[in-house]
């Protein structure tokens, strides 16, 4: 980066001093006082060191940021020849000198780093931009110069250097929210995330990039806006729209609040989003959990169990530790003995409304009922209700609770015979039942099933109404 990045400010005047120097140079009294007013209100308006030269090296500007940096006020510098004598040391000068005015001879901008001398007698490294003024019929006229602190100049590259690079290359997603909370900036690696295109995403309302969790993030981004930046990363849950369907993704989210360094007091422009995906991570650590809760609860099912004296209780009380955080409701349906037809056992929490009541009457499940597959599958199977406003008429027509939206089948085996099934259902504001909650179901099963093999129940039995269903026992939670 050259000096002509010095300030935003120097670019917007840098074409406006040009021609109020090649004014200056046609005739003194032909200048009026307002363009005089106008020119030395841009140039001490600067945010970066300003002077210019005539053709014979003479200063015939000097603004305020200069005097700031060299301590030489517009009065002591105006009319100077060249800084020999007072700005730069004697064995410098002729060097310095000539390598202004060279701009003079070429096209563009030339930068040259200097060490001047300030009024107090010290020196500071400056890095100068010049470039040369055309006059009449295009002879050279004088030379402006813009100058600056080197460590000013290098703090300012490297913050632009930094600024570009995570704009291109970082390994995190960076996106530029604008105060209408729409992405004005998306780096390379957001774009990935988002599965699109960087200009695609430009502009657009975050509910038409999210699925889910819109409201999470959008909320967040006001608080900075309003509050500043949150002490510590923040970890969101969020359904990106993309190409290839919603993909549920967890980002650990940092946040700046952007305000413009060229206002008098602070101007939002925005918030800076930097986020990492770290969904396997924290995927894998839920999956831990999980298992361990359920570990848990097997063990303590398992202890509370062996309290029960007869077996067909053990069962219920085996039900009642597997619905927490699991599902819930569950059914619990027996084989009749010698006949091949359901009987409702058990149901947990018991007393569910529109459902059969335990007992010795058949449940009249239609042909190709999930309960059936399973028990044609001898394994599991898992079905949703479908979206809309069906889903009630769709579990009342399988005999299910009326709030049913995720259901679980899994056979009963014991001694290498199916007992009967056991469902699980969940509301609709719960996920569906994946394949780890299956697997889950199918060792619930595995330990009822041995409870009402013990019971006498299922194909196999003395005869009907030998080991007939059992009144739900007392809750044995407590003792585990």
């Amino acid at each position: 980066m050259g000096v002509g990045c010095v300030t935003f400010q120097f670019n917007c005047v840098t074409c406006r001093t040009r021609e109020h120097l090649q004014g200056a140079q046609v005739t003194a009294s032909g200048r009026s006082e307002t363009a005089d007013d106008l020119l030395a209100a841009l140039l001490d308006g600067m945010d970066a060191a300003l002077c210019a030269f005539d053709a014979d090296g003479v200063i015939t500007h000097w603004n305020r940021e200069a005097e700031r940096i060299l301590g030489w006020t517009a009065g002591e510098a105006v009319g100077r020849k060249g800084f020999a004598g007072w700005a730069v040391r004697a064995a410098d000068a002729q060097d310095v000198q000539d390598r202004l005015m060279s701009a003079q001879d070429v096209r563009g901008r030339q930068v040259h780093e200097f060490a001047l001398l300030t009024k107090d007698g010290g020196r500071v490294l400056v890095r100068t931009q010049s470039a040369g003024v055309p006059g009449a019929g295009g002879k050279p006229a004088g030379v402006y110069c813009a100058f600056s602190e080197v460590h000013a100049q290098i703090d300012l590259e490297r913050s632009i250097a930094l600024s570009e690079a995570l704009m291109d290359d970082a390994s995190w997603g960076v996106v530029l929210v604008d105060v209408d909370l729409r992405p004005a900036v998306v780096n390379a690696h957001a774009a990935r995330a988002f599965g699109s295109g960087r200009t695609a995403l430009l502009g657009r309302p975050l509910g038409e990039l999210l699925a889910q969790g819109v409201e999470e993030l959008e909320g967040a981004l006001q608080h900075v806006l309003a509050e500043g930046a949150p002490p510590a990363p923040v970890e969101l849950w969020v359904c990106v729209r993309t190409p290839e369907g919603v993909r549920r993704r967890c980002w650990r989210c940092g946040f700046l609040r952007l305000a413009s360094p060229l206002a008098e007091e602070p101007v939002p422009l925005g918030v800076a989003l930097l986020f990492q995906d770290v969904t396997e991570a924290r995927q894998e650590q839920l999956d831990t959990a999980q298992l361990r809760f359920r570990s848990h609860q097997l063990y303590r099912a398992g202890r509370a169990a062996a309290e029960c004296e007869d077996p067909a209780e053990a069962a219920v009380v085996r039900l009642e530790f597997a619905l927490a955080g699991f599902a819930e409701h569950a059914l619990l349906d027996v084989l009749e003995p010698g006949r091949a037809r359901l009987l409702r056992w058990a149901a947990s929490p018991p007393g569910l409304p529109g459902l059969p009541e335990p007992g010795a009457i058949p449940v009249r499940y239609e042909p190709g009922h999930p309960v059936l597959q399973a028990l044609d599958r001898t394994g599991s199977v898992r079905t949703s209700a479908p979206l809309g406003g069906a889903a009630a008429e769709w579990a009342r027509a399988r005999r299910w609770p009326e709030g049913a939206a995720h259901v679980l089948c899994t056979v009963l085996r014991s001694r290498g015979r199916s007992l009967g099934t056991l469902t699980f259902l969940r509301g609709p504001s719960r996920a569906a039942f994946e394949r780890a909650d299956a697997a889950y179901a199918e060792e619930v099963a595995a330990r009822v099933a041995a409870d009402l093999d013990l019971a006498g129940a299922g194909p196999g039995a003395a005869g009907p109404g030998a080991a007939g269903p059992a009144a739900p026992g007392p809750d044995r939670k407590g003792r585990a």
